[in-house]
């Protein structure tokens, strides 16, 4: 490959990078073609894209892009996240359909270091959708209490006048 081709390859990584929220490194090793190509669709469908590059071309991208790159050794594939748990959720998954391959070797995350624990962390984490539905649903739940209240009294004080409308009635 020439230096330019390089230069390019780089380039286009390190562009691919400065606007991912996450980046999750793998050791591919022991993936055959069907199942790589399994894991490229599935990624793909979550908005991630899986790169293997050289390792120093690699580290050269991520370093232009102002972060430290670490666990750049042996076969390496880059997950380049936009959605950091939709990648998280993609990667853990498959590799645990597949014994452990890709096996994950960290990564980063919003500028910081992340080790393979931290990547299964952020796969279990729910969804943005999800947590939003829960916060809805935490701001909600006192405000129909107090509706509830509220109108349970107003039928207490409908039975109340019911109450004495009867009363005057038997009365005259």
């Amino acid at each position: 490959m020439k230096r330019t081709e390089k230069e390019q390859l780089v380039n286009e990584l390190s562009g691919k990078i400065k606007g991912a929220q996450a980046l999750y490194y793998t050791d591919f090793t022991g993936l055959n073609v069907k199942r790589m190509t399994d894991l490229r669709r599935r990624l793909r469908k979550a908005g991630v894209e899986y790169v293997v590059i050289k390792n120093t071309l690699a580290l050269r991208a991520v370093n232009e892009s102002g972060l430290v790159g670490e666990r750049l050794k042996g076969p390496t594939g880059i997950v380049v996240a936009h959605d950091a748990l939709a990648g998280a959720k993609v990667l853990t998954d498959f590799a645990k359909e597949n014994d452990q391959r890709p096996a994950v070797k960290g990564g980063m995350f919003d500028g910081r270091a992340i080790d393979a624990e931290q990547v299964k962390r952020l796969a279990n984490m729910p969804s943005r959708e999800q947590l939003l539905s829960e916060l809805g649903a935490g701001f909600m739940a006192p405000l129909a209490s107090f509706a509830g209240a509220l109108n349970g009294m107003l039928y207490q004080m409908v039975g109340a006048l019911e109450a004495l409308r009867a009363q005057k009635e038997g009365a005259q």
